[in-house]
């Protein structure tokens, strides 16, 4: 909504609110009320929450090391890290396979991948549990 040169508030409450002193939706726009809006933010929360993210280190480890996930692998990951989640496990091993993620659960983050065939030590430190999958 642009505001345009009104003399007062007057005008401008004549232009933008209806008798009953709701403000008029232009024409062709839908109606939202506040609360249905608020209700579709709250929903487009949960859904980033829940959803598995791979930061920028955890990528280029995927990319350099040539892992390419199946959906499998990806669906059976993300129910690892809900398993975690719900032991209270914070830093998470999480093995698919012959593959090794660590996750950081409460920002449902993988921050590093690794194929556990091609590591020299099979080491894993900075975690206080681990899911195999």
């Amino acid at each position: 909504m642009s505001i345009q040169n009104f003399l007062s508030i007057e005008q401008l409450t004549d232009r933008y609110l209806n008798p009953n002193g709701k403000t008029q939706v232009p024409a062709g726009q839908p109606e939202f009320s506040f609360k249905d809006v608020l209700k579709q933010k709250e929903t487009q929360r949960q859904q980033a929450e829940t959803e598995l993210k791979f930061s920028k280190h955890a990528s280029g480890r995927l990319s350099e090391r040539g892992i390419n996930l199946s959906d499998s692998q990806i669906e059976r990951l993300e129910d690892g890290v809900r398993r975690a989640q719900e032991k209270g496990i914070r830093d998470s091993l999480v093995i698919v396979d012959d593959l090794a993620f660590i996750v950081n659960v409460p920002n449902n983050t993988v921050v590093t991948a690794m194929d556990s065939t091609r590591t020299d030590d099979n080491v894993f430190t900075n975690i206080n549990g681990a899911v195999i999958m």
